[in-house]
């Protein structure tokens, strides 16, 4: 017993002094030692499972912890959801920690991890808060850091306002999640200053410690150069930006739910954009089954639709998604809207605008409409945007700058298109506001000379005299003015003295000689001249167009390419100053007497052979051919200076 025992002491120095050299791995071959000897002795199976913690063995001390639960009851409560923890059993470890009979220190601080990851900012800041006011140990700086940067998630992710918590920023970390805050605010010039800040710190707390090398130092900035380039990115400075983008494994783990989504959604936009749409389709499938009241995957599907042409699938899946989550539907609505006038379908574009309840009223939405409406000559439409929006700012802003603009362009618009009846109780509204306003008032009187002559008098009368609208201007000194656009030049003075100038002399006006007018040639003073000379000579009565030849008029009836009696003028062998055609053998020689006006016809050669008849016929054909060329010319000519459309060109030139 005596060995065993100096033997177990021997192992447990071995223990002690391989956790002070960081060698767990050794310490464990001598807990297992130890273990052998007594299986249920708690210190030992307690270091146990730390050496197994330190090695990143977490499943194995779990499996210890578990085995061996009744021994160890509530000694390992802390290790127990540590492990969970890094295991990604979150919810586990938060049942674990609010399980454990005592809140320690160390238990919050894991608390407050717990709490981050599950993302409950409120409660993850109360505890870290908690912990800096109620703790003074060497982790109150990693505290601060922590802190820091719940703040700056709830900055950057829920949009809260930014606290000042009176935390230091002596570190690069500190700096850092100051940055991350500001840049949540919308600060990005004062975040990019932060993170340059926070930079110069990383290199000059890292370059005094010698074990750490340029390549430990490059791999720390990197998040900081990844803020940089984020910042870059949003103030559109592209062209700096030179950045390598690492999904790297496991890291799923550590990013918000807001982030994986984020980046998610980029993987299906850079599926879309890199022509791999079955990617595309799978990706935002996925994404929408996981969110499904969020629009963004709706819209990179119909982005993905659109791109393949097929704009009334995509304006299905639009609608779809409308009707099944209302509350986001606005911009759905306005997309749906766009691939509308895309389609050229204005009008029901501007129902599907009118359709938002939370633009409805908007001076933009307005404008758009009136201008769509305007654009469909639906001016009655349009005046009902007009009607409906100036309602809405009577009960909700009366009187306002608003209410009085819209009332102003409403009755802008309908004298615009002549609807001075309709326009006259807004100009009465606004003349009413302000009394001293001449040109409304002009307006109004316009308006009512159509409807109400007796009213419109009666407002005359409100309408300033000649005089008190009478300017007294120097007209020198508006010239002789800064940019005026016209200089009157005075005379040069003559070198020499001056002549004596008579009374009035400069009174005199110099007259202008006129010309005579130059009369026409055929100008005959004795005649009449004519009334209508004055009119263009096609609007006079007695024009009767210009006289066309007869083959002008005859080109384009009968059959393609042939006129009224084209073939008995072109057959050279059926005119009178043409020979005739040698009789064939065995016909008759003579014929009918011809009328006295014919010319008797010329002696008649002998019969040819047949190789000379042949070539009689070939030559008279290819005259025949000639004339129908000409002709056909002379039509294609005529067709393109009346400007036949092409296809009857082409008709014709064949």
């Amino acid at each position: 017993m005596a060995s065993g025992g100096s033997s177990v002491a021997s192992l447990w120095t071995e223990v002690n002094r391989c956790g002070q050299n960081g060698d767990f791995t050794r310490a464990l071959k001598a807990l297992t030692k130890i273990l052998h000897e007594n299986r249920d002795d708690v210190t030992a199976l307690h270091c146990k499972i730390v050496c197994l913690i330190q090695n990143g063995s977490f499943k194995e001390a779990l499996n210890v912890m578990n085995m061996h639960a009744k021994v160890l009851g509530s000694e390992v409560v802390f290790e127990k959801a540590y492990c969970e923890y890094r295991l990604n059993r979150v919810e586990s470890s938060l049942k674990t920690i609010e399980g454990a009979p005592e809140q320690t220190d160390k238990l919050k601080e894991l608390y407050g991890q717990v709490l981050y990851r599950l993302e409950r900012y409120d409660e993850c800041k109360s505890v870290y808060t908690d912990l800096i006011r109620n703790s003074q140990d060497e982790y109150e700086e990693e505290r601060k850091t922590n802190l820091a940067a719940v703040v700056a998630t709830m900055s950057q992710w829920e949009k809260a306002p930014m606290e000042d918590l009176g935390l230091p920023e002596s570190t690069y970390e500190l700096c850092y999640n100051t940055a991350c805050a500001l840049i949540g605010q919308g600060q990005l010039t004062e975040a990019l200053n932060k993170l340059r800040q926070a930079e110069e710190l990383c290199r000059v707390s890292l370059a005094d410690d010698s074990d750490v090398t340029e390549e430990d130092i490059d791999s720390e900035l990197a998040i900081i150069h990844s803020q940089m380039a984020y910042i870059m990115q949003l103030q559109g400075r592209t062209d700096e930006v030179a950045l390598r983008q690492i999904y790297a494994e496991g890291v799923e783990y550590k990013l918000a739910k807001k982030q994986l989504q984020a980046i998610d959604f980029n993987k299906a936009l850079l599926a879309m954009y890199t022509n791999q749409a079955d990617q595309c389709r799978k990706l935002s499938s996925s994404l929408q089954s996981q969110n499904p009241g969020h629009p963004r995957p709706v819209l990179i599907q119909v982005a993905q639709l659109c791109r393949e042409k097929q704009h009334s699938r995509a304006i299905e899946l639009l609608q779809q998604f409308s009707d099944q989550n209302p509350e986001s539907a606005s911009g759905i609505k306005l997309t749906m809207a766009q691939l509308y006038l895309v389609q050229g379908h204005v009008t029901k574009a501007c129902d599907v605008l009118r359709s938002i309840e939370e633009f409805k009223h908007k001076s933009g939405m307005i404008s758009a409409l009136v201008t769509m409406y305007s654009h469909e000559e639906d001016i009655d439409s349009a005046i009902d945007v007009f009607k409906q929006a100036i309602e809405h700012y009577q009960s909700e802003q009366p009187g306002s700058a608003a209410h009085l603009a819209l009332v102003r362009e409403a009755a802008n618009f309908k004298l615009k298109y002549g609807r001075k009846k309709e326009a006259i109780s807004d100009l009465e509204q606004l003349w009413k506001q302000n009394t001293n306003d001449v040109h409304t008032l002009a307006q109004l009187i316009s308006a009512y000379s159509l409807v109400d002559t007796d009213k419109a008098k009666s407002l005359s009368k409100h309408l300033p005299s000649a005089d008190t609208m009478s300017f007294n201007v120097d007209v020198d000194e508006l010239e002789n003015s800064h940019g005026a656009t016209y200089v009157r030049k005075k005379a040069a003075k003559v070198v020499g003295e001056s002549l004596p100038k008579e009374q009035g002399q400069d009174e005199i006006k110099k007259k202008k000689k006129k010309k005579k007018g130059k009369l026409p040639k055929n100008y005959d003073p004795k005649a009449t001249p004519d009334p209508e000379r004055w009119l263009p000579m096609r609007e006079r009565s007695y024009y009767r167009g210009k006289k066309k030849g007869k083959k002008k008029e005859q080109i384009g009836k009968g059959t393609q390419g042939a006129t009224a009696g084209a073939s008995a003028e072109l057959d050279a062998s059926k005119t009178a100053s043409s020979p005739p055609t040698s009789p064939r053998p065995g016909s008759a020689s003579g014929s009918s007497a011809a009328p006295a006006s014919v010319v008797p016809p010329r002696q008649q050669k002998p019969a040819a052979s047949g190789a000379t008849r042949k070539k009689e016929e070939w030559l008279r054909n290819q005259k025949l051919f000639v004339c129908y060329f000409v002709f056909s010319v002379r039509v294609i000519l005529q067709t393109r200076e009346t400007k036949i459309s092409p296809s009857l060109f082409y008709t014709i030139n064949l």
